[in-house]
């Protein structure tokens, strides 16, 4: 159990975070296993004496935690995504900033949308859904044997979650990416009547501000996008769970 839950912090949003010490992602792992031991056990589920097979269920275990954890990662991505699909057409594509929890070089919008989806996370009670579908529906539907039992379901909804994701993050910049596509056709149009301007140097601040209005006028809309994708994002998660576990 517990190794299953250590897999889930150590790639779940938020908590998969460097900012987090390593000593909280283990205690918290130990002190979740320890509250739902009591709950499997009853259930009927069976620890091995051999040290072989012992080892195999913590693998199969820890297995279970990156799928989960990976699937909830994907919810942060897609925010992420639609901020790379039109930073470049607002004149952001060169401004990069360091994600401290990903480890990585973002483009500026896509950085925002993530710490924008991180209050929202935090807002509809994001942790308190991880721990209930994560880790305590998990291991009342779920075990380490089902994944050998049905890799090709699991093979299916990867593939599937992959396509969400660019779904997702597509629906998500599409008002910006109409909004600049406006733009660029009405400076490219003023370009052509009126050669003597230069276009280029006046066209980046045009872009950048048009596009700040639009996110200021739809950052509601947004916010409210993001928690109904968050939710859904946990139920799809259940009905993964469900699905792995077979007939």
């Amino acid at each position: 159990m517990f190794f299953r839950i250590i897999a889930m912090v150590e790639i779940a949003p938020l908590l998969s975070s460097t900012a987090i010490p390593q000593t909280a992602k283990i205690g918290l792992s130990f002190f979740l296993a320890a509250i739902v031991m009591p709950g499997v056990l009853q259930s009927g589920y069976v620890i091995p004496a051999a040290p072989l097979e012992y080892l195999l269920l913590a693998v199969g275990e820890a297995l279970i935690g990156i799928i989960i954890g990976f699937f909830l990662v994907l919810i942060f991505s897609a925010f992420q995504l639609a901020g790379q699909f039109f930073s470049l057409q607002m004149g952001f594509g060169a401004s990069q900033v360091f994600d401290p929890m990903a480890q990585i070089q973002i483009p500026l919008m896509g950085q925002f949308l993530n710490i924008v989806a991180m209050f929202v996370f935090l807002f509809v009670s994001g942790f308190s859904k991880f721990i209930m579908v994560g880790v305590s529906r998990s291991f009342e539907a779920l075990k380490a044997v089902d994944l050998v039992a049905q890799r090709g379901v699991l093979f299916d909804l990867f593939i599937s979650s992959l396509g969400s994701l660019f779904q997702t993050a597509l629906t998500i910049a599409f008002p910006f990416l109409g909004t600049l596509l406006l733009v660029s056709v009405s400076t490219g149009l003023l370009a052509k009547a009126a050669p003597q301007m230069n276009i280029l140097m006046i066209g980046f601040p045009i872009a950048i501000g048009v596009a700040f209005l639009v996110l200021f006028l739809i950052l509601p809309f947004i916010m409210n996008a993001f928690g109904a994708i968050i939710d859904l994002s946990f139920e799809n998660l259940s009905r993964l769970i469900l699905r792995l576990r077979g007939p």
